[in-house]
Formats: structure tokens, sequence, C-alpha cells
């Protein structure tokens, strides 16, 4: 019995070693896969955070992209108006210059036909009047009517000197006009080329853009900061608001107002957006570069880039109202402008990272969105 029991003891003692070295090892094991699964933590919170630094940088140069489109926008759309001016002047130009060719032929006929007259009637000569002593009455006549033709003829010289002249200065202006307008076309097609470049520019940073919101997540995170980024404008805009009593706000337009731009509603208020995130405005689907006009009168309060909404301009109208554009791609009025009923204040565009062409618009009351269609018909 006595040897039995230390082998009994050092089996056990083996065993005992052997579950601890298993134990440890097995521990080790966890560990390191601990350490791994932390290592891949790490590096996917390094890369989210390299990934959201990335997403920031883009969006910034989206930015300096879609500024410098609307700034090349801008001076097309300003060379589109001044050529349109000066194809006008020429029209009234020309219509003014048939009408002087006309009138010309008609007054040269009619100096004719006086001279004509006066040569025709003969004892025109004052001296054989005098020497053939006529009676003074008849004299006197004669005079009066001498003087008389001689006063019409004067007027119709004059009036042909006045038409030849005019139409000597319409065929200068029409020459300066002409170079204008050569001039302005030769710009046009320099901007028109700027103006592709920096859409192609773009076009690469939406690209890269893309690359970095390619989850549902990311997506309805970005929207969610573009909720808050807009947020914030309403905030400044209310607190850049007056009383004004001149702007009567909508209270009297509901389904009077006319859209701001002519298009196809692609996205409903109160529609599903993503996620939670439904939308707070109108989508409206139209032609690049076409007017987006005021949907009333008012005072433009903002009128900047903004994340998600690219060119963004708010018109405060009075009475706690405020109107919203978005996605332009370039705005025509500045902050502290007043701007009429359908003026022309901004361009159809796809600012703000929009892959198509369109307008987001929105109508506010005391900063809470409300649905557009209840006030434009």
């Amino acid at each position: 019995m006595s040897t039995r029991l230390p082998v009994k003891a050092s089996i056990i003692a083996g065993f005992m070693m052997l579950s601890f070295s298993v134990y440890a090892s097995n521990l080790e094991k966890r560990q390191s896969e601990l350490k791994s699964i932390q290592a891949q933590i790490n590096q996917q919170q390094s890369a989210l955070k390299n990934t959201s630094k990335q997403r920031e940088k883009l969006l910034a140069l989206l930015r300096s992209d879609e500024e410098a489109i609307a700034a090349a926008a801008k001076k097309v759309n300003s060379t589109k108006t001044s050529l349109a001016q000066i194809d006008n002047t020429l029209a009234e130009l020309k219509q003014r210059q048939e009408e002087l060719e006309s009138l010309k032929v008609s007054q040269q006929n009619t100096l004719s036909k006086q001279l004509s007259s006066a040569y025709l009637a003969g004892n025109h000569d004052y001296t054989k009047m005098m020497l053939n002593q006529q009676s003074p009455a008849t004299i006197e006549r004669m005079l009066a009517y001498y003087q008389y033709l001689n006063k019409a003829r004067m007027k119709s010289i004059n009036e042909l000197k006045q038409t030849i002249t005019e139409l000597d200065e319409i065929k200068v202006t029409q020459t300066s006009k002409q170079k204008q307008l050569t001039t302005l076309m030769a710009e046009q097609q320099v901007q028109s080329k700027r103006l592709n470049q920096e859409q192609d520019q773009r076009q690469l940073t939406l690209n890269e853009l893309q690359r970095t919101l390619n989850t549902k997540g990311a997506e309805l995170e970005q929207l969610q900061i573009e909720e808050a980024s807009l947020k914030r404008v309403v905030e400044q805009a209310l607190k850049a608001m007056r009383d004004n009593p001149s702007m009567e706000g909508f209270d009297k337009q509901g389904g009077k107002l006319k859209w701001p731009t002519k298009g196809r509603v692609s996205a409903s208020f109160g529609s599903p957006r993503s996620g939670q995130v439904v939308w707070k405005g109108t989508m409206l689907s139209a032609p690049e570069g076409q007017n987006i006009r005021a949907v009333s009168g008012g005072k433009v309060i903002y009128a900047d880039w903004l994340k998600g909404f690219g060119m963004v301009m708010v018109i405060d109208h009075g009475k706690g109202y405020m109107s919203l554009y978005g996605h332009a791609q370039t705005l025509l009025k500045s902050p502290g402008e007043m701007v009429k009923t359908g003026e022309a204040i901004a361009l159809v565009g796809r600012s703000g990272g929009q892959t198509e062409p369109g307008l987001y618009f929105e109508i506010r009351y005391k900063g809470q969105a409300v649905d557009p269609a209840k006030y434009c018909r």
C-alpha cells in the first residue's frame, strides 16, 4: 500500500500538469485571438476615421468644384443675356433703318416735286416783279407765296438731312453692336468650354465621394449630417428675418403660387428618403440651366453652398414664411437683394453631389417645413 500511494499521487500530479498545460495553451490562444480581434477593431476604427476624413476632404473639393461651376455658369448666363439684348437692339435698328430708308425716299420725292413746281411756276425773280411795276397788293401776295414755298422747301431739306444723319448713326451703331456680338460669341465659346471642364472635374470628385458612401449606413449618416446642416441654415435664416409690412407672406396665396421651375416631381414632401429620413421639400426634375424663379416677392437672406444641397438660396417672404431653393447650378441674386414674384433667381443644376439635374424646393413657416403643394398650383 505504501508503494502505490506515491505512484497514484504522481499520476494525479502529472494529469494536473497536463490539464494546466492545455488550459494555458487555450488561454494563450484565446488571448491571441482577442488581440487579433482588437487589432482588427482598431484597424476598422482607423479606417472609418480615415474614410470620414477622406469624405470631408472630398466634400470640400466638391464644394470648390461646384463653386467654380457656378462662377462659370453665371458668366455664360450673363453673356447669353447680353447676346439676346444685342440681337434685340440689332433687330430694332434694322426696323428703324427700313423705316428711315422709306422716309428718305418719300422726303426726296416731296422735295423734288416742290423744286419742280417752283421752277415751272416761273416769275420767281423778285427784281423782275419790281421792274414790271405790278401793283403793291400783287407783289405782297407773290412775296408771301414765295416765302411759304421757301419755308416748305427748307423744312423738307432739314427733315431729309435729319433722316440721313440718323441713318448714318444707325449704321455706325449697327457696326459697333455687330463687333460686340462677335466678341461675346467668342467669349461664350471660351466660357462654355471652361464650364464643361469644371463639370468633368466635379464628376471625378463625385465618383471618389460615392466610393466612400458605398453602404446604406454611410449614406444614412451623410443624410443626417446634411439635414443638420440645413437645420442650422434655417435657424440662421430665422434670425435674419425681419418684420416687413410690405411682405405679406403666403396667408392669402394658398394654391395660387406658381412652381419655381417647370419640371416633373421626382420626390414629394414627406415621402421616405432613407431610413427614418423623409423629404422636407419637393424634388423637381428639370433641364440643367433652366431658370428658377421666385415664387413670391421677398428678400434674399441666404445664398451660398451648403453640404448635401449645393448652391442654395433662401428668401424671406414675411409673416414667418420663407422659401428655399437647392441644387442650383448658379445663384443670380445675393443676400440683401429684394426680388419680385417670377424673377429669375438661379439656374437649375446638379450641385450638392446630385447625378441628375433638378431643383430641391422647400417652403417653411416659422422654421417648420410645410408641403409646397399646398401653396403652388
